[in-house]
């Protein structure tokens, strides 16, 4: 089973997400959030489940999507997955991966 390793960014990018949609309901937040991270669970016994992002066209890096939201990680090995960001699907994804 490969390990799941959450970025800075990714991390940052989370919290920011709770913070935003805690403006109208911290209910709903704390829901959106729970989804995002079991989304990732699938990771742990099949690294390769998602797509490779179209717009690297690297397969080593890959999405799955979880509602209105991009959960981008890398494939460093079989032992390790990396979530580099997450990322609505209403902004702009190249600023926000190498911005």
């Amino acid at each position: 089973m490969a390990k799941i390793v959450w970025t800075d960014q990714a991390t940052v990018e989370i919290r920011d997400i709770l913070d935003y949609i805690s403006k109208d309901s911290r209910r709903y937040a704390i829901s959106q959030i729970r989804r995002i991270q079991g989304a990732t669970k699938i990771l742990k016994s099949k690294p390769l489940a998602g797509r490779t992002v179209p717009e690297l066209g690297d397969q080593t890096i890959r999405e799955l999507i979880e509602g209105n939201y991009r959960i981008v990680y890398r494939v460093k090995d079989v032992e390790l997955i990396e979530i580099l960001t997450v990322h609505h699907t209403a902004r702009d994804f190249q600023s926000r991966l190498f911005g």
